[in-house]
């Protein structure tokens, strides 16, 4: 088997399929990079058109950079927000990729690649593109110029048109084992105790991403407050207020990211010891977590009414005996 890079710890089947790909003679066209969040697939779509195209698939890569890669992936809201990005601050983004955005990528195509024969167009991730960019893309997905491959990153590919999942061949990502985990810690969280990272791979649920903002965000105190108020409930709105004081008054927008991915994971950890009735509030807080998590990227919420509401989703699916009202 073609190994894959280092970044890529717990999915080298995935790189192996894409590289065996890549040096056949008939390359598919369309690839759907389909998994949950936090499990690498954004770096591996940037490693994998540096490779198409004859770059070296190195984290350093600066995808958008390359005259041959094309990315697509969400534009800062305003043009204050477009200074901001600029100057290295942190800054809104629009909620969706636009149908312009798609557009302009397929004026790109009517031009042949500049340093090669193959182009790759990334788009991340697909889940969130318009409706209008959809049929825009299905044109391109239909009859893609020659040398012009597509990669589409989906963290929930059941939002995308069969159409357009039908077109693309799946490259699945799966959650990494302990084990894996482990060796993504030690390898990105070099000094990070072993107490800690046994804490982050209980809690990540394999997701690689999880466990390192876990450790990078030091989120064991929080973690233990959402379980806390999983198994107890929260009737006295006490565990809601020690996990807003933990967050912090102004905490970074990585960090309310981070407590978001974190109590989706928890949830998904709970579903299979749960009873069906609990398992339906379980399934229920963690619809309004996900789009609590879409929303959040794009919306300025106010820190102690998002971890406010994050620990009353907690509550909602709590323990039978001790269900929050």
């Amino acid at each position: 088997m073609i190994a894959a890079p280092g970044p890529f710890i717990g999915q080298e089947a995935a790189w192996h399929e894409w590289i065996e790909a890549v040096r056949s003679e008939r390359m598919h066209h369309a690839w759907l990079l389909s998994g949950p969040r936090g499990l690498g697939k954004r770096a591996f779509a940037r490693a994998a058109a540096a490779e198409l195209v004859g770059s070296p698939p190195n984290q350093s890569l600066d995808a958008s950079a390359h005259p041959d890669i094309i990315v697509l992936d969400h534009l800062p809201a305003s043009d204050d927000d477009a200074r901001k990005k600029a100057d290295g601050k942190p800054y809104q983004s629009k909620r969706n990729i636009t149908v312009d955005q798609v557009r302009r990528m397929q004026q790109r195509l009517t031009t042949r690649p500049t340093l090669g024969n193959r182009r790759a167009i990334i788009i991340d991730p697909a889940d969130d593109l318009e409706k209008g960019s959809v049929n825009a893309l299905l044109k391109s997905l239909e009859e893609p110029p020659a040398g012009t491959h597509f990669i589409l990153i989906a963290h929930q590919p059941g939002r995308l048109l069969p159409t357009v999942r039908s077109r693309c061949r799946i490259l699945r990502f799966a959650p990494l084992s302990p084990d894996q985990l482990d060796a993504v810690i030690r390898r990105d969280a070099p000094e990070s105790s072993a107490q800690d990272r046994a804490a982050a791979i209980a809690a990540a649920n394999g997701s690689p991403g999880i466990a390192l903002n876990f450790i990078e965000q030091d989120l064991s105190t929080i973690h233990g407050l959402m379980m806390q108020i999983l198994d107890d409930g929260d009737r006295d709105f006490h565990l809601r207020g020690a996990l807003a004081s933990e967050m912090g008054a102004r905490p970074g927008r990585e960090r309310q990211l981070a407590a978001l991915e974190l109590a989706r994971s928890v949830l998904v950890a709970q579903l299979g010891t749960a009873s069906r009735p609990r398992q339906s509030r379980i399934i229920n807080a963690h619809e309004a977590l996900t789009s609590l998590n879409a929303q959040a990227p794009t919306y300025n919420f106010d820190a102690g009414l998002l971890i406010m509401e994050i620990g009353g989703l907690l509550a909602s699916a709590a323990m039978p005996r001790e269900a929050a009202r």
